[in-house]
């Protein structure tokens, strides 16, 4: 149940707000503030940023008031989106506050309010999740909460910034004193406050029991700075920073700001009240997943696996228990009462279950407790539904993820394939999947995982470590992908579907793509690769690179032994290649002819339209690269992102589109079939005013090309205010011009989204789009463990999807339509 006021004028700028945020669904309940005149504005504590709070909430009713003031610096829209969430990540509870509807430089407006409540009845760790629209930095506004929970954590963080990870602490409470609880690494680190009032004269910092520990001088420039050395017998020990006058930016050493690996990485956990301190650092992510929704037939049986993990730097004892709703009790068990973690260790704990002849929904909820003095417990659900999973039926149309509630929670999303990266199809459609670790293969109707080879050079057992996620085939139906071992980049080959690979040593250093299907090309040799390595970068123009660009063409001897060919320079100007989305084709081939696109840097003071977008060719017969054709441009100019992608069809004619960022797409075809050199159609938009990113093509048996890319909407179809992502699909058929864009995917968040997409095609036409949701916030992100990564896939050309199955890979089983 939510309750919001909010200023005593209502009528106003409130209304503006109420009516924008209904448009959204969302009912915002008045009522009375409990607080008048000048109260009504107080606000105790304004805190800058983003993110949230954690609870550690006991049984029985639990509320939080949260409270906001825009700060009306700038001229935008700032709707404050609060989020309660269970232990489990159900929303419990959420609500909008709207902006206030000042003109910018008017100052900060009124205090607003809104009471989120639930009642507690299992406890364990409760979420506070705060976004704001238009200000993912949490600079235009301050926020503040209340409550009646005594346990609990404040984490600052905010969107991302492409730059060090840091969340400085911004307190605006001038006039009155505050504190700021943290633990403080056990190794040296340094404490740095800025923004101090005039008011501040020193800084004491105090141990968890009020003895004085340092105190920090102020300087004339209002800031402070502090460096500590190592004290061991520190760790685990709680510290309090003071201030008479509670207003400052203050940054320390392993609470705001990280080495990378350091303990606490990214955990911007703090307190203004050390009382509220509970043991959550050492136990984040205890036991997670933190729900599952699983659907099956009476009488089925199967397992859960959830995961146990031990943050913490010494070994702990977890005890595990299963509860059942009141005389609700059904078979469902966990193997063990008790486990043990070594430090920063996990372990996996299989929940069994029968599904019950009786009813048609169960739940349970598997708790974990740390077996020590603090006796810190926490719990993930479990819901058991009669039927089949809505994931086995196409799915609506844009899928819209909500917050905490992705593809398992809407559609029972439970596959029985590797998860990690997107999946490709050999000669015989068999799939495979690159881990972080070795390369997944379906064999025998069960997938295995080859993690080691033996190198070619020194005959040594080496670890599989893959550079990139792109897999490769041959005419021969052997299989590629690139790897590296310690400094050496490796092309790793297999001749029996990858049961055992070979590694072979590829020339010179950087970063490296392989030509991987894309509808139409097969190569009766290994796959050719193309090799970048930066040798220059614009401190003014953090997108802006230079890199080598060079192609080198490996060939495979009788015997099958590989010999790399000598690396034939392409470009001296190149600005690299993006491939974190899209995963676009720098390559595309067909018998001797190795066409390559690629983007290059320009002078910043030409003042180009886009990044200028080139193709040659190579010809293996001749051993000559073509002139480089220049195709169209790409904007914005000197911008990595916009990197292009080249795919073929059935009759050789090659298709690129031109990458750009946040900027629509431009599309090219050759005039001549297999050759750059005989002409291209003028580049054109595909769309009108498209903001595309991440190109990723294929071409299907038809002909029809597919693409995949983020598209930024600001319709407020989904958020009140500001732009959103969307995963979008777009189509080309032959001699027509591009559909429309059609979202496949809507974030659950507005500002800053990408999907890590790649969208392959297996050797019988179907479409498959494996997508990871990452959202800009921190606190969303860093709550998650692991990977959000799911695969869509559509057998009808594009218009009809659903999340993968295991029985919609065909290899060695028929296609049965569920």
């Amino acid at each position: 149940m939510t309750e919001s006021s909010g200023p005593s004028n209502s009528s106003g700028c409130w209304r503006h707000a109420l009516t924008v945020l209904c448009g959204l669904s969302l009912l915002t309940v008045m009522v009375n503030s409990p607080l008048h005149g000048a109260e009504e504005d107080a606000m105790a504590m304004r805190l800058g940023g983003c993110g949230g709070v954690y609870f550690y909430a006991p049984e029985g009713p639990f509320w939080v008031e949260v409270q906001k003031q825009d700060l009306n610096i700038r001229n935008t829209r700032t709707h404050l989106r609060a989020l309660l969430v269970g232990p489990d990540r159900s929303v419990v509870d959420q609500a909008w506050i709207g902006d206030d509807g000042k003109a910018a430089a008017s100052g900060p407006g009124p205090v607003q309010r809104v009471l989120m409540r639930t009642n507690v009845e299992r406890p364990g760790v409760y979420g506070l999740n705060i976004t704001v629209t238009q200000d993912r930095y949490g600079d235009n506004i301050s926020w503040g909460f209340r409550t009646n929970c005594p346990k609990y954590f404040v984490e600052t963080s905010r969107g991302h910034r492409d730059a060090r990870h840091e969340e400085p602490i911004v307190l605006r409470n001038a006039g009155v004193p505050g504190d700021v609880g943290f633990m403080p690494p056990s190794g040296p680190f340094s404490i740095d406050v800025s923004g101090l009032t005039r008011n501040v004269k020193e800084l004491p910092i105090f141990d968890g029991d009020g003895r004085r520990i340092i105190t920090l001088s102020v300087s004339p420039e209002r800031t402070a700075r502090g460096n500590i050395p190592a004290e061991s017998s520190r760790k685990g020990t709680l510290w309090r920073l003071h201030l008479s006058d509670a207003q400052a930016v203050i940054r320390i050493d392993g609470v705001t700001r990280w080495e990378r690996g350091g303990a606490w990485e990214n955990l911007s956990l703090w307190t203004p009240d050390l009382s509220s301190w509970f043991p959550f650092h050492e136990n984040r992510w205890l036991l997670t997943p933190y729900s599952r929704n699983v659907y099956a037939d009476t009488g089925a049986e199967g397992t859960i696996n959830f995961t146990l993990h031990n943050n913490g730097s010494t070994s702990k004892r977890v005890g595990l228990s299963l509860e059942f709703e009141e005389n609700a009790a059904w078979s469902a068990e966990l193997p063990k009462t008790e486990v043990e973690l070594a430090p920063d260790s996990s372990a996996q704990v299989p929940l069994s279950y029968k599904v019950p002849s009786d009813g048609a929904e169960w739940k349970c909820y598997a708790r974990a407790s740390v077996l020590d003095e603090t006796r810190f417990s926490t719990w993930s659900s479990v819901t058991l539904r009669r039927g089949v999973a809505p994931a086995q039926f196409p799915v609506s149309i844009p899928l819209k993820l909500e917050p905490y509630r992705h593809e398992n929670e809407q559609f029972g999303y439970l596959p029985e394939y590797p998860l990690d990266n997107q999946v490709y199809f050999d000669i015989d459609n068999r799939p495979f999947i690159i881990s972080n670790d070795g390369v997944f293969a379906l064999r025998n109707n069960a997938w295995a995982k080859t993690t080691t080879a033996r190198r070619a050079d020194s005959k040594k057992t080496v670890r599989i470590r893959p550079l990139g996620t792109k897999i490769a085939f041959d005419r021969e139906n052997d299989v590629y992908f690139l790897g590296r071992d310690g400094g050496t980049t490796l092309l790793f080959h297999s001749r029996d579907h990858g049961e055992n690979f070979n590694a072979w040593p590829v020339p010179g250093s950087g970063s490296f793509d392989i030509e991987q299907f894309s509808g139409h090309n097969l190569t009766g040799t290994p796959p050719p690769l193309a090799r970048f390595h930066q040798t220059a970068r614009d401190p003014k123009l953090i997108w802006r690179r230079i890199n080598d660009l060079d192609l080198i063409l490996p060939a495979k001897k009788p015997d099958g032994s590989i010999v790399m060919g000598r690396p034939v320079a392409v470009s001296k100007k190149c600005i690299g290649l993006s491939a974190h989305s899209g995963i676009p084709s720098t390559i595309v081939s067909r018998k001797d002819k190795v066409h390559i696109t690629w983007g290059q840097a320009t002078p910043p003071q030409e003042k180009k339209p886009g990044v200028p977008t080139y193709v040659t060719t190579y010809d293996r017969s001749s051993g000559r690269l073509g002139s480089p054709v220049l195709v169209g441009y790409g904007p914005p100019a000197n911008d990595v992102h916009n990197s292009p992608c080249i795919t073929m069809d059935s009759n050789g004619y090659l298709h690129v589109l031109i990458g750009t960022h946040g900027r629509t797409f431009k599309y090219v075809r050759s005039l001549s079939p297999n050759s750059s050199s005989g002409g291209w159609t003028p580049a054109e938009d595909i769309g009108p005013g498209l903001r595309q990113t991440y190109v990723g093509m294929v071409c299907d048996h038809d002909n029809v090309l597919h693409l995949v890319f983020r598209l930024w909407l600001s319709d407020n179809k989904y958020f009140p205010a500001s732009h959103y992502a969307n995963l979008a699909y777009m189509r080309k058929l032959p001699q027509q011009k591009w559909s429309d864009a059609r979202p496949l995917v809507v974030a659950p968040f507005s500002e800053y989204s990408i999907f890590y997409h790649r969208i392959t095609i297996d050797r019988k036409g179907a479409l498959f789009l494996s997508y990871d949701y990452w959202s800009t916030f921190w606190f969303y992100r860093t709550d998650h463990r692991g990977s959000r990564r799911a695969l869509l896939m559509s057998r009808d050309g594009g218009n009809a999807w659903k999340l993968a199955s295991s029985d919609d890979f065909l290899y060695g089983v028929p296609y049965r339509e569920p």
